[in-house]
């Protein structure tokens, strides 16, 4: 069993590495950071704006995160605010740089899943993102309740 976890752990530590460079590299190319990717992609499902608090959630960071991220996206002209609301009340837009830089994302996320995915059947597929959303329901139980004892 402590070879599984060792096992699941390394796998999913790796991926998550390997998604961070490859958000890396590809930003880079567009002059952006990494780090704006999951934003961008979050944002431009959201065509009629979405909070900062919003934001937060969707993106599981907390708001620190969030407000660096947002300050810097704003600086670049890839993101406004709805005048007249609070920080984390006001709705974000992306601007039309910022709808550019999401296509870009767009692209190149699908581009990036479609070779990770390379030899998987469809049926493959299916049971392997059943079994992820079924671990990941397990693990957040587990954060909420504890591990029984």
């Amino acid at each position: 069993m402590v070879n599984r976890f060792a096992q699941f752990t390394g796998a999913i530590s790796a991926i998550y590495r390997d998604i961070q460079k490859i958000e890396r590299d590809e930003m880079e190319k567009y002059g952006l950071k990494g780090a704006f990717a999951q934003y961008l992609l979050v944002m431009d499902r959201h065509p009629d704006g979405i909070t900062a608090a919003s934001l937060c959630e969707e993106c599981d960071k907390d708001k620190a995160a969030v407000s660096r991220i947002l300050s810097e996206m704003e600086g670049k002209g890839l993101v406004c605010r709805q005048i007249g609301e609070g920080p984390y009340r006001a709705k974000l837009f992306l601007t039309e740089s910022g709808k550019d830089a999401a296509r870009f994302v767009c692209q190149k996320a699908v581009a990036a899943v479609e070779l990770a995915g390379e030899g998987l059947t469809d049926p493959d597929r299916k049971i392997f993102y059943t079994a992820l959303a079924l671990i990941a329901g397990n693990l957040q139980a587990i954060c909420r309740e504890g591990i029984p004892e």
